[in-house]
This record gives structure tokens, sequence and C-alpha cells, in this order.
């Protein structure tokens, strides 16, 4: 059976190529258990990232495209608010709390333990630039755990309760604010993740 008609399969394979190339490079066991964190670091932030450009820049608009149509025959959003975005929540809030622990504990290998979540935290000893990415990094995580995931479980009527058309309607408007928030800030915050490894500061 082709791996590939799997997202299980697919993910294996990819995690067995990435092996082959960190020990076909000559990395070997001690080259990456130094860059475990920060690889899985990445991949983590790869996912929020990705399911968060998702939601603003497919997700949002289809769903106000669906209901602009409804009453003219269109399907209307149910199908996106029942079955795609439970689960997109899911994984996005999942990457984001993965992103940001992995990231502390990224942190801590590169700064030598604590003290190098203390030096980016406060912008020392030349952990600045990824302390700032740091900072950007828990405001989204905030958004996503504070802002995002309360006022879209009243959205789609996943806390077990009936809300009135003001409280979902003040429920999108702090959803979709602190999504874009977390959308502008994750541009700065990426040019910090690479700028660290590139020497930017």
């Amino acid at each position: 059976m082709n791996p590939l008609m799997t997202i299980k399969g697919t993910l294996i394979v990819g995690f067995i190529l990435a092996m082959a190339v960190a020990f076909g490079m000559g990395a070997g066991v001690d080259g990456l258990k130094y860059a475990f964190m920060t690889w899985l670091h990445v991949m983590a932030g790869v996912v929020w990232i990705g399911i968060l450009y998702y939601f603003n820049f497919v997700q949002v608009p289809g769903v106000g495209k669906a209901v602009a149509e409804a009453n003219d025959g269109g399907p209307g959003p149910a199908a996106i608010n029942k079955y795609i975005a439970p689960p997109a929540l899911l994984w996005f809030r999942m990457a984001a709390a993965v992103t940001w622990l992995t990231g502390l504990s990224a942190l801590a290998s590169i700064g030598g333990g604590m003290q190098g979540i203390i030096d980016a935290f406060t912008f020392s000893n030349g952990m600045a630039i990824i302390g700032m990415g740091a900072w950007l990094g828990t405001i989204m995580l905030f958004n996503v755990w504070v802002l995002i995931w309360p006022n879209q479980k009243k959205i789609l009527g996943l806390d077990g309760q009936t809300h009135d058309a003001d409280t979902i309607a003040k429920a999108k408007k702090v959803a979709l604010l602190a999504s874009r928030t977390n959308t502008a800030l994750s541009i700065p915050m990426l040019l910090c993740m690479v700028g660290y490894a590139h020497n930017l500061a």
C-alpha cells in the first residue's frame, strides 16, 4: 500500500526522510539531539501559522461568501462550521501550545538553560532578535487561547450553550480581530526566527 494515501503514512515518510537527511549529512545522533527541539518547534510553528493563514485567507472569506449566497440557493457555511472548523481549531490551538513550549526549550538549549529564556525575554546577551520573536509568539499564544478559542466555541456552538445574536456578533468580532492581530504579528515574528539563525542582530 502506498503510504502517501494516508496522512499518517505521509508524516511517517516525511520523518524518515528527515532522519535520512540528518544522518546522510553527517549530523548523526548528537547533531539530531541538539537540533531536535528547534526542529520540532519549527514543525509545530509551520502547522500553527499555516492554519492561521488558512483561516484568514481562505476560510473567513469563504464563509462570508457562503453566507452571502445562502439566500440565492448556495450551500451556506454549515459544512465548514460543522466539519472543517472544529478539527482545524483543534490543530490550531495544539500547534500553538507545542510551538510555544518547544520554543522555550529551544531558548534554553541555545542559551545554556533557564538563563537562555531569561536572556531572550529581556533582550540580553545577544538574544534580542530571538527574544522579540519569543514575545510576539507569547502574545499570539495568548490570543489563541484567551480570545480566539473561547469566542470560536460560542460562534460554532461548541460550548454547549445557546447564545443570542448580539453575543455571537461580539464573539465574531473579537475572534476576527485577535486572528488578524496574530496574522500581522506572525510576519515580524517569522523575521525574528529567521533573523536569529542568520545573524540579523
